[in-house]
């Protein structure tokens, strides 16, 4: 039964095969040829659930009776990781933050408070606590994203803002709304019903691990994060705007900005 679902194809089938499938080897024919990544989850009638990642590089993998907790655990923590990774949304959000926030203990009260609310909404959506509609949750998260980039903008300038001020608030509101993106990402790929808590536990875990490598990433360069003392430089003058315009952290925060609208109508008009 294919079909495709955004940019993604997706493909089921339904096997019957006396024994079953464990420790059959499954492979993807000409996946080697292209630049493409497979995601393979299988289910057995018993309720294990398997997930496995293939590429051009690994093109089949073992079907094993039922995984074990550690096996669930490392391929969950893989899956988080890349999802925040090669998350343009909440890498671009995440960086705002960091943008906005102009002293370490602040950066990380408020990548604290971001954590710890889509972790909550994470959890509640993949249990079934909490149901929202996908469409409206992608524009709201690139939404976020934009009105971040403009208190960046407005904090340059001198004008007083709520996310200036409270920016651990802002992202505690905000990081609700990118937990439920978080869910839609997992429930495209499935949980283990012999292993549920363990495979959100470290799908979380995954996605703090990304975050903070891109965080440690971003404060290391030191140009995008928050200045070492005092606050925001001053405006530039018309002399200096072209030498100022290549370190400012408006600039991210113009692009952020661009990139989010483009990306709001997109999803706004999709629904």
């Amino acid at each position: 039964m294919p079909r495709f679902h955004g940019g993604a194809y997706t493909e089921r089938r339904t096997i019957r095969r006396n024994g079953g499938l464990a420790g059959q080897t499954i492979a993807i024919e000409g996946l080697s040829a292209t630049s493409t990544d497979v995601l393979v989850r299988i289910e057995s009638l018993g309720g294990a659930t398997q997930t496995e990642r293939l590429s051009p590089t690994k093109t089949t993998f073992v079907v094993q009776a039922a995984p074990g907790a550690g096996e669930v655990a490392a391929t969950y923590l893989r899956l988080g990781i890349e999802h925040i990774l090669f998350g343009f949304d909440h890498l671009l959000f995440v960086l705002a933050l960091v943008i906005l926030v102009r002293d370490w203990r602040r950066v990380a009260l408020t990548v604290t408070a971001f954590t710890v609310a889509h972790s909550i909404t994470l959890a509640a959506a993949t249990l079934g606590l909490v149901n929202v509609p996908g469409p409206p949750v992608e524009a709201a998260i690139a939404l976020s994203i934009v009105l971040v980039a403009v208190e960046i903008v407005n904090a340059r300038r001198g004008t007083p803002s709520l996310a200036a001020r409270w920016p651990w608030l802002v992202a505690f509101c905000f990081g609700l709304l990118h937990g439920f993106g978080f869910a839609g990402a997992l429930a495209e790929v499935g949980l283990p019903h012999h292993a549920i808590p363990i495979a959100l536990l470290f799908f979380n875990l995954g996605v703090e691990v990304g975050q903070l490598a891109f965080v440690a990433a971003v404060l290391a360069d030191g140009r995008a994060g928050p200045p070492r003392r005092g606050a925001w430089p001053r405006p530039a003058r018309s002399s200096e705007r072209g030498r100022s315009a290549r370190t400012s952290p408006r600039l991210g925060a113009d692009v952020a900005r661009d990139l989010r609208r483009v990306g709001l109508i997109e999803r706004t008009t999709a629904f």
